[in-house]
């Protein structure tokens, strides 16, 4: 049987032409109050077709819950749309200015990046996100969903033209590329189409597109999180913190992989993980945390750690513990293991603290506070279009500014260069 041959060069053409299109900031709110609505308003549709991807993947799948909606996600969903309709646009702005001494006048002025493309995962959250974030800055996005929420995205990305087709806003400035990997590889290679590219996802689809992509990359890190609980920490503060960074939602990137202590006070280490025996999370200890957990915890839930624990973003209810000697030995592991994603220390130490906000190089660095802080929303971003781990162009959760450019305004009357 023939495969089906598709000309993706026509959802790239698309979207180009609708990228040069301009429209106002009041429409832009106007269509994006209308999204939220329209997004709750269909809640039965969206669960529908989101139980059909559901029902595809196995429960005890990490990215099942990443891919799962509730009526209650949806609602955040429509209140995230709601924040960025709340937020200042971030476009024409004059970032400088200046008169030259031969008179031109030169100003720096913030513009959209332009076409915005999108691999990612098992999120159908992404969708509403990326679109929402991309919109308000005037950019247009092309998406490429996995397969695993086929069914969910084509749903979402519904709704959201329906709402574009009612402002009569051309449709293309939101696009959903079928689910199939060769649109991905189109996606790669849409040079003279595409202005950049974001992955969100697994390290392995992160990899992936850096080093096959010819498209410009912002990369969005997978999240291999530590907290350290220092020889000055508080008991009751880190207990929480651990609790809260570890269980609150476990297969998101900011979820803590890699709980670090100080060894004087490995004594207070059944005090710190004793509140996630209730959740059932599983320990993967190094020798001497593991005696002394022993008795203490679950043994059915306690593990010997081996080397691969160390550096694993785990997605699920497990967690690997290391014990330090020294405040050094604690900033060497972290440096060694860390995906500069999010890293955090627990200590009561203020001096401690500063040297460990100042030394760790992550996008975003903790001290006393759970990791699970790190998003767009909770920075005060509206939502967010990935937490990206590296440093040129943008670092941490990605929201309205990082999705603008800018360019050059240079005014004149009448001055030519001398030769």
């Amino acid at each position: 049987m023939l495969t089906k041959q598709i000309n993706y060069t026509g959802y790239f053409e698309n979207a180009r032409i609708a990228s040069r299109k301009s429209i106002g900031p009041a429409i832009i709110n106007n269509v994006l109050q209308d999204l939220a609505a329209a997004a709750v308003a269909q809640t039965d549709y969206l669960l529908k077709e989101n139980k059909k991807d559901l029902d595809q993947m196995d429960p005890n799948d990490p990215k099942y819950d990443r891919l799962k909606l509730t009526a209650g996600r949806i609602e955040d969903i429509a209140g995230e749309i709601n924040n960025v309709v709340e937020l200042k646009s971030p476009l024409g702005r004059i970032l400088s200015r200046k008169t030259m001494p031969n008179g031109l006048q030169i100003s720096k002025i913030s513009v959209p990046l332009g076409v915005v493309g999108v691999i990612y995962e098992a999120r159908p959250n992404v969708t509403f996100d990326v679109f929402s974030l991309c919109f308000k800055t005037g950019n247009v996005c092309i998406l490429k969903g996995g397969s695993d929420a086929e069914y969910s995205n084509k749903a979402i990305i519904s709704i959201i033209r329906q709402v574009l087709s009612e402002h009569d806003i051309d449709v293309n400035v939101a696009t959903l590329l079928p689910p199939e990997r060769e649109a991905a590889d189109a996606l790669l290679n849409a040079v003279g189409y595409v202005d950049v590219l974001i992955p969100r996802g697994s390290q392995q689809l992160i990899d992936h597109v850096r080093n096959n992509s010819k498209v410009p990359v912002i990369e969005t890190g997978a999240g291999i999180v530590h907290t350290y609980f220092d020889e000055f920490g508080d008991v009751e503060k880190g207990s929480n913190i651990i609790l809260n960074a570890k269980t609150r939602r476990v297969s998101v990137c900011n979820a803590l992989d890699c709980l670090i202590v100080h060894y004087s006070r490995l004594k207070d280490l059944p005090m710190l993980v004793k509140p996630l025996v209730e959740k059932k999370v599983e320990l993967y200890a190094e020798k001497t945390a593991y005696m002394i957990l022993k008795g203490h915890y679950p043994d059915a839930l306690l593990h010997h750690a081996k080397p691969e624990h160390f550096g694993t973003e785990f997605l699920s209810l497990k967690l690997a513990i290391k014990l330090v000697d020294t405040f050094e030995d604690a900033l060497d592991h972290i440096a060694t293991y860390s995906s500069k994603h999010s890293e955090a220390i627990i200590s009561e130490d203020t001096a401690r603290i500063e040297t460990f906000l100042n030394r760790v190089d992550a996008a975003a660095v903790y001290a006393n506070a759970s990791t699970a802080f790190t998003d767009g929303a909770q920075f005060g971003l509206g939502a967010e279009i990935g937490i990206s781990t590296q440093k040129l162009h943008a670092r941490g959760p990605m929201g309205l500014e990082e999705l603008c450019s800018y360019k050059w305004i240079i005014k004149g009357e009448g001055q030519i260069r001398k030769p």
